[in-house]
């Protein structure tokens, strides 16, 4: 048992028992109220040596995530794994749970309770969380859900990469609703987009995806951690007395509350008027919320929307990827140009809500989509794309990582 640390030396300390998934020794942490006193846990600014699911978790304590909760499941078991040892160690709560289905219950209480909160897992975990998805946009309530993907459908191939979550993230809650989404590409970027997540979550009261992979999970490389004036973290907007579910504000998100803070919060996931009152059987209600609960995130989908471009000035073909398989995109564009094809890149960092203008905004010739699945986004890239623009998809469905060669056999075709 770990005497020497420094959570232990908190006064008045309630005490939620955990297990340190790695060395199975007892933990003891402070209850949400006594977060953040006294506590920082954030460390060191400088170069670190990480797999993804270490650099996730690492991005959430500096976001300030002071609770998690989780089932254990390949591939993301690593992320639970650090959060078991570093949240007391910052001052905050990990509880493991009986499945997933609790593990995002409790995290939407822990938000409502004035925490910072985040939750891992991979395909059949999400397919566990839909209901909890849906009551979380409902409520408004702020989370981060990191999704690392495997080989489906249901158990499949439980720790080969694969990217089969993308539709499933976006639409698996019943009804109209939308969310954000993350595709990160590298370890840097594993423990900056978590950090920016949960700034999207705060700014929008919306949950907040990150799509990563078994094989970015699972891939190491040199992480610069930087200074504390050099990455922006967001606090939640308050505005006491005031509606929790309503505002005039053109942005469309009101402020929230948390218990504990002498505000009357009524939660439901029914349908309720902009002071969370249930009125289920008004049909003005229902479509002044449900409209706003999309267009909050529809209207200012050009500022959440982050892409790149790599080589696209003059390109006649582009290729639009997002994650693990933008690295092998970036390659073959490269050898394309060595071979006098025009090629470019779009990479997508975020995913959902879906760039459509952007990729409207594309005079390529071609466009070529290469997934880790049957071309679940290229299907948008269709969409979005101009009527004279021919869009082709690659696909790789064997569990193993798409290889610069295909993508670019498929463009040299």
């Amino acid at each position: 048992m770990r005497q020497d640390a420094p959570y232990f030396n908190l006064p008045t300390v309630r005490t939620v028992c955990c297990i340190h998934l790695s060395r199975g020794e007892r933990l003891f942490a402070p209850t949400i109220n006594d977060m953040n006193e006294n506590l920082n846990g954030d460390i060191p600014p400088g170069e670190y040596f990480w797999e993804g699911n270490e650099a996730v978790a690492e991005g959430a304590i500096r976001a300030g995530c002071r609770f998690f909760a989780g089932y254990p499941i390949s591939p993301s078991i690593e992320i639970m794994e650090r959060m078991s040892n570093r949240l007391p160690e910052a001052g905050g709560v990990f509880v493991q749970m009986e499945d997933e289905i609790a593990s995002l219950g409790a995290v939407i209480g822990a938000v409502w309770a004035g925490a910072k909160a985040m939750t891992a897992t991979s395909g059949p975990g999400l397919s566990l969380m839909a209901e909890n998805i849906g009551y979380a946009v409902m409520t408004e309530t702020p989370c981060v859900i990191v999704d690392v993907q495997r080989v489906g459908p249901s158990t499949g191939q439980a720790t080969r990469p694969y990217s089969g979550d993308m539709m499933q993230v976006k639409w698996c809650s019943s009804s109209d609703y939308q969310i954000i989404a993350l595709s990160p590409w590298s370890i840097q970027e594993m423990y900056e987009l978590t950090v920016q997540a949960f700034n999207l979550a705060e700014t929008y009261r919306v949950p907040v995806f990150i799509m990563s992979d078994a094989a970015i999970a699972h891939l190491r490389e040199t992480c610069t951690v930087p200074g504390m004036d050099e990455l922006a973290v967001l606090d939640r907007r308050k505005s006491p007395g005031g509606p929790h579910f309503g505002t005039d504000d053109p942005r469309g998100v009101p402020p929230m509350a948390s218990f504990g803070e002498g505000e009357a919060l009524l939660i439901t996931g029914s349908t309720h008027d902009e002071f969370g009152y249930r009125k289920t059987q008004d049909p003005n209600i229902q479509k002044k919320l449900t409209t706003r609960l999309n267009e909050k995130i529809l209207r200012n989908a050009d500022k959440i929307a982050q892409m790149e471009e790599y080589l696209t000035g003059d390109a006649d073909t582009v290729v639009v990827a997002y994650g693990i398989a933008a690295r092998a995109a970036l390659a073959a564009v490269k050898q394309a140009r060595n071979r006098g094809v025009k090629a470019g890149l779009l990479r997508l960092k975020t995913v959902w809500p879906f760039p459509e203008r952007t990729i409207h905004s594309l005079k390529a010739r071609r466009i070529f989509v290469p997934e880790m699945n049957r071309g679940q986004i290229a299907q948008e890239v269709q969409r979005s794309a101009r009527a004279n623009t021919a869009v082709f998809s690659i696909t790789r469905v064997d569990g193993e990582v798409i290889t610069p060669g295909e993508i670019l056999e498929a463009v040299l075709s």
